[in-house]
């Protein structure tokens, strides 16, 4: 009895550390196949939209309109139509054309009072300007393509189109001001002050390090040259892509002269400056444009001269001179050039769209040693090969029939940015050498 005693309470004891040792074991398992499932089949936390403060900025200001103005349908029909997108060039903001167009927002703005629909102004800036953190933003404006004709945008003028003259200026003449003292509306026709500059609304913007400063009333900005300004600074550093004849320090390029027979707010001419260019001239009609170019050319810390339409002008020191007015003056400016008094003509810009064909040829007669002539040009892309023949061939043709000889090679096109489907803002690169 003492063995069968002794023997069953060791049996209890070993069933009952077993039955621990595999309860213990079960739950360890079960916490670690649950907790590895847990890791595995658990949801991403979903991700936060972010707002869009102009979509706030709307929503809180038709919480603030009387109820009975709009029905749950039409709030939701102008919250969706609301731009999504904007630049910021302080103190402006800027919002992608069309923008508030939907005629939701035509009809609530014809019912509203001035102050109430400058409410909603003032607080898409202020969401806008917290979202930017670039300080306070105080004018607004709906963006508009450069009309190609003067007078276009919303003109009634008896005057037919086909005989319109073309806006060489470049006025944004559609630009849509929402808020803010964008100055006066004053006619290109008008030649502007000093107090008009002085009174006018500046913006101003930084791309590649270069600041460039312009009057949006005025004046138009391309966002989209940025990729062509960086090319340019580029064009003469040492790389495998390049040809061997583009490879020049900036030792090399202080004595030479880079111009631009479409200069605007200085878009190419800072680029050139910048690349180490000794002297850059421009040539720009719209006195705006001269302006900006001007203020911007201080803004960077670099000398800039003014010369007018029938102004002499002797070479100076300054890096920049720019002329104001009509292109077709410049190889009669460079003919009053002393021998010696400055550099080769190396880099000759026709930045001109849709085409700036015509500045061509006086292009060419302006290169004074081998370089580049860019061409800018919208071009359907299946033209572009045939289109570069075809300028060679000219380039030939007028060469020949100047007496000369030389080589000619569209050595690059650069794709910039599409201008319409299957159209593209194009810049040929033109390379003479043994001029002769």
């Amino acid at each position: 009895m003492a063995d069968s005693e002794s023997t069953h309470p060791r049996s209890l004891e070993s069933c009952a550390n077993a039955a621990q040792t595999h309860t213990t074991g079960d739950l360890t398992l079960l916490h670690k196949t649950t907790h590895s499932n847990s890791k595995l089949q658990r949801p991403p936390k979903p991700k936060l939209k972010p707002s869009n403060p102009i979509e706030e900025a709307t929503k809180s200001w038709l919480e603030i309109l009387p109820p009975e103005l709009l029905d749950v349908e039409e709030t939701a029909k102008l919250i969706s139509s609301v731009p999504r997108r904007w630049v910021a060039y302080p103190p402006m903001v800027l919002l992608p054309a069309g923008s508030f167009s939907h005629e939701s927002w035509q009809i609530i703005q014809e019912l509203l009072a001035a102050p109430l629909q400058d409410e909603l102004w003032t607080r898409i800036l202020s969401g806008i300007s917290k979202k930017e953190g670039k300080g306070p933003l105080t004018h607004l404006a709906i963006n508009s393509g450069i009309p190609l004709l003067a007078g276009s945008v919303g003109d009634e003028s008896p005057v037919p189109v086909t005989t319109r003259m073309m806006n060489i200026l470049r006025t944004p003449s559609g630009l849509i001001t929402l808020y803010g003292d964008f100055g006066p509306e004053l006619s290109p026709a008008i030649i502007p002050t000093v107090e008009d500059f002085q009174e006018a609304f500046w913006v101003s913007t930084k791309q590649n390090g270069i600041t460039q400063i312009w009057a949006p009333r005025y004046t138009m900005f391309s966002r989209g040259n940025v990729k062509e300004k960086a090319r340019l600074l580029d064009f003469h550093r040492g790389s495998d892509e390049l040809r061997e004849s583009r490879r020049w320090s900036k030792d090399d390029l202080r004595g030479d002269v880079a111009v631009d027979l479409y200069a605007g707010i200085g878009y190419f001419v800072f680029s050139y400056v910048k690349m180490g260019m000794g002297r850059v001239l421009g040539w720009e009609l719209n006195p705006w444009s001269v302006e900006g170019l001007r203020r911007g050319a201080v803004a960077n810390g670099w000398s800039v001269r003014v010369v007018k339409a029938g102004e002499e002008w002797k070479v100076g020191d300054e890096s920049i001179t720019v002329f104001e007015e009509d292109n077709n003056e410049a190889k009669e400016r460079f003919r009053g050039i002393a021998a010696g008094r400055m550099g080769s003509v190396r880099h000759v810009n026709c930045g001109f769209l849709p085409t700036s064909e015509g500045s061509w040829e006086m292009a060419l007669g302006i290169l004074t040693g081998d370089g580049w002539i860019h061409l800018h040009e919208n071009v359907g892309v299946n033209e572009v090969e045939a289109r570069k023949r075809e300028i060679e061939l000219m380039f030939k043709n007028w060469i020949g029939k100047a007496g000369k000889k030389a080589e000619v090679m569209v050595e690059h096109v650069e794709f910039v940015k599409t201008f319409a489907p299957d159209v593209w803002h194009c810049v040929f690169d033109l390379y003479i050498t043994n001029m002769g």
